[in-house]
């Protein structure tokens, strides 16, 4: 944990940097490794808990989960519009039916990898990432933990994961879109809790998910619903927020 305070207390933007590069490459390495021993998902699941039990450590220790989203919302249910965009957003992955892609055991380390995920890339990009930008500048702050977090999926077409190219796109933009959406959840609420609950459970359904049955036009016209939805309560939460102090906190 020293080298890690070393490294925050010198740059907290190198810091957050090094979590998303340690984040990305361990990860494809896991499900790389997990696809050559033939149980989907369990070295990566391994890592995830590791890299989540030290960023979880190390905010623990110095007193920063308050600083990075780990406590409970600031904003009232009502103000967020009860979250229910998010709800839509959830229920996405079953819309062209429900599968079992994978036997029992590979099923619940598949969910558990995707909780992990949801919590690793909420902490990292909304909290590490954007809350040292926005001290400095609050929208280039909203844009590159936006954008980062959407070309971050970028990954899929490289790790051999098998990913066609359309669909990885569409990923990427609505991606980069939900990235929007979950930074303006967390500028306003000052808490990451429901970002990391909605990313993990939207994470882990994919695993029911039969896209197989979906054609492409369908996956474009579910891809652009889902960012109008996603873009609308962004931008509504933005507005919501706008002239507002938002750093009694800091």
């Amino acid at each position: 944990m020293g080298i890690l305070k070393k490294l925050y207390d010198k740059s907290k933007i190198w810091f957050a940097l090094s979590w998303i590069i340690a984040y990305c490459v361990l990860m494809s390495v896991g499900d790389a490794i997990s696809t050559w021993i033939g149980i989907e998902k369990s070295v990566t699941l391994a890592i995830g808990i590791v890299l989540s039990a030290i960023l979880l450590l190390f905010l623990k220790n110095n007193g920063l989960f308050t600083c990075y989203g780990l406590c409970a919302p600031k904003s009232s249910a009502k103000s967020m519009l009860y979250y229910l965009p998010i709800i839509v957003m959830l229920s996405a992955n079953l819309w062209y039916g429900v599968t079992l892609n994978y036997g029992g055991l590979e099923t619940v380390l598949y969910i558990m990898a995707m909780f992990c995920v949801g919590f690793l890339e909420e902490v990292i990009f909304r909290g590490l990432l954007f809350e040292t930008m926005r001290k400095y500048n609050l929208k280039v702050a909203v844009i590159v933990s936006s954008v980062t977090f959407g070309i971050g999926h970028i990954i899929n077409l490289i790790n051999g994961s098998g990913a066609e190219l359309l669909p990885t796109l569409l990923q990427i933009v609505y991606a980069t879109v939900a990235g929007f959406m979950f930074v303006m959840m967390y500028y306003k609420s000052k808490s990451l809790l429901v970002c990391i609950t909605a990313h993990g459970v939207l994470n882990a359904l994919s695993v029911f998910a039969n896209e197989a049955s979906a054609m492409n036009e369908m996956r474009i016209l579910t891809a652009l619903l889902l960012i109008v939805i996603t873009g609308s309560y962004a931008l509504y939460l933005a507005l919501s927020t706008k002239g507002k102090p938002n750093d009694s906190n800091y």
